[in-house]
């Protein structure tokens, strides 16, 4: 049986059915898709766009504030939306968005760029970790900080290219990810490259071209050749020392140069401004000789010493030692100073090195001549105490202006450290003067030469080598020996070794003597012009056992009997006699 519907009755409803559905087929409404509307209200916080569906489409004002194009929109007007969804879960109302329209497209234009590697015009809006956001019509990529410029830039220099229209070409497109990545530095490359071959077809090495200078670093300068980069290295700036590029040159400031080398596989131009005037050290030997004495002029002091200019782009170094004859350890600037003219004789001339040595000292008056000829070796000088070290005192002679020693062993005869503790700087004393070196600069000096040596003691009590003296005992060294007193004079004090101490091994023991015990010892050693004395205990028992021998007989000897035995038949003998005579 058929079943007629109401609209299968009515011939009106069928009419309406087809209309309806032909309606449908002509409107393109998928979402995900992007389709044209018209706007048909400007409200204040929101647009109606009518997209020929059931209801329409409400899209927030910022979406055209943000892309600029609010101050066009008009009723009526004609704009590509993204449709999110045809009917919203919450109010059943068609989604649409501007935004997402124009995102959308602009990833198509990026996708299509990146295979075609064509330019796009972006804007800097902030920066991130790594590098910059860039906004490509409203489609934000990431902008490397390797890829902002061809050279590093400094935070001033990168903003001043934020929210600057700037050109990039997109090296990375990922849209599963939606990751775009940028690079301005491919741009500059391009541009500089096409200017670079231009440069190379008209230049050759040696040639002299005109430049200007865009960057200063310390170790060079890099120049603009009218749209190709080439580079001036701080040695090829002059002949003379060049401490920093920024010395010779400024940006900004426009001179010649000549093209030293052309790299032909990375196509580097190196520059130089010395290459443009002759070599200074060619024919040196001719022009100047050692020991010639030149003007020059002082062009900088460093911590060695000071470097002087004897000709155009001809310098000299003055060694710190090459300065004064008196101040050794000096700070070169407190004897010269930059631009200060002066006579210099030269020392040395090594070509080779491209070195030049010279002396300043040598073109001033020698003071070791002048003391040389005033004081003798033995003269008696009044001196100023400067310095206090631990091995003795340096002092200044009066009227001259060398500095000489007196070592802490030559302030006293009994050459203990602790008599440096007597004097102070500035003190005023005498001394003797011991030794005059002109050749190593030296002069030695003394106090305790002003006085009698101790070792004249043993002149007036005509001792020698050999001879048998009585000492004090002053220290205990342990395991060394013992510190004695010769002639009850502190300044004659000398000690002996534990090994002199006895003859027997037995016996040398320092632990069995006391400071104040007195015993005899025999000189070993005796040099008075070198202060030196050496005693022996050792040395005077083997004299006396000797001296026994020679006078009791060879027998103790040749029998092997000790001293006790030979000493006690003598003592028994004499015994036995003053028993006899007491009979008597």
């Amino acid at each position: 049986m058929e079943v007629k519907t109401e609209s299968s009755k009515n011939p009106n409803a069928k009419e309406f059915d087809a209309l309806l559905k032909e309606d449908l087929k002509k409107r393109d409404l998928k979402e995900g898709n992007i389709i044209k509307a018209t706007i048909s209200e400007i409200g204040k916080k929101f647009v109606f766009v009518d997209l020929k569906a059931k209801s329409e489409g409400i899209i927030p004002i910022e979406e055209f504030k943000i892309s600029k194009e609010f101050q066009d929109l008009k009723v009526g007007s004609k704009v590509d939306v993204y449709l999110e969804r045809i009917e919203s879960f919450k109010t059943g109302e068609i989604v649409v968005s501007r935004e997402k329209a124009r995102r959308m497209k602009t990833w198509r234009l990026m996708e299509k760029a990146f295979e075609t590697k064509e330019e796009v015009e972006g804007v800097i809006t902030n920066k991130v970790k790594g590098g910059m956001v860039v906004n490509v019509n409203s489609c934000l990529c990431f902008l490397p900080g390797s890829q902002i410029s061809t050279t590093p830039l400094k935070n001033f220099e990168i903003d001043k290219l934020m929210n600057t229209p700037l050109k990039f070409i997109v090296v990375k497109c990922d849209k599963a990810r939606g990751n775009l990545v940028v690079s301005r530095r491919a741009i500059l490359e391009k541009s500089r490259n096409e200017g670079l071959e231009k440069i190379l077809s008209k230049i050759k090495e040696g040639d002299i071209i005109e430049g200007k200078c865009k960057a200063i670093l310390d170790w060079g300068a890099f120049i603009d050749l009218d749209g190709a980069d080439g580079l001036c290295h701080v040695t090829d700036l002059s002949y003379s020392r060049v401490k920093k590029t920024s010395d010779l040159l400024s940006v900004g400031q426009t001179m010649k140069f000549k093209v030293i080398k052309i790299d032909p596989d990375t196509k580097r131009i190196s520059l130089g401004i010395k290459q443009l005037h002759s070599d200074p050290y060619e024919n040196l030997d001719k022009k100047y000789k050692v020991g010639d004495i030149c003007n020059a002029v002082v062009t900088k002091c460093v911590e060695y010493g000071v470097f002087a200019k004897i000709s155009e782009n001809l310098e000299g170094l003055i060694h710190q030692s090459e300065l004064s004859f008196v101040k050794k350890n000096v700070q070169p600037s407190k004897i010269l100073s930059p631009s200060q003219k002066i006579k210099v004789r030269i020392i040395e001339i090594d070509t080779a090195k491209r070195r030049i040595s010279l002396s300043y000292r040598q073109t001033q008056d020698n003071p070791w001549d002048a003391f040389e000829k005033k004081s003798k070796t033995g003269s008696i000088v009044n001196c100023k105490v400067n310095n206090i070290t631990d091995f003795g005192l340096f002092v200044s002679m009066e009227n001259s202006e060398l500095t000489g020693l007196i070592h802490y062993k030559d302030l006293a005869w009994n050459e203990n450290e602790q008599n440096l503790k007597k004097f102070k700087k500035n003190d005023t004393l005498k001394a003797k003067i011991l030794e005059i070196d002109k050749e190593k600069e030296k002069i030695r000096l003394g106090i305790k030469q002003l006085e009698k040596s101790p070792f004249d003691y043993f002149k007036d009590e005509n001792l020698k080598v050999g001879s048998i003296i009585t000492v004090s005992v002053k220290e205990i060294l342990p395991k060394k020996g013992i510190k004695v007193v010769i002639g009850n004079n502190e300044n004659l004090i000398t000690t002996i070794k534990k090994s002199d101490l006895a003859l027997n091994v037995q016996d040398q023991r320092e632990t069995i003597f006391q400071p104040g015990n007195r015993l005899d010892c025999a000189i070993i050693e005796l040099k008075p012009e070198q202060s030196k004395i050496v005693l022996s205990v050792k040395e005077k028992e083997r004299i006396e056992n000797e001296e026994a021998v020679k006078k009791f007989g060879k027998e103790g000897k040749s029998s092997g009997q000790s001293l006790k035995s030979i000493f006690g038949k003598v003592l028994g003998s004499k015994k036995k006699n003053k028993k006899k005579d007491k009979e008597d």
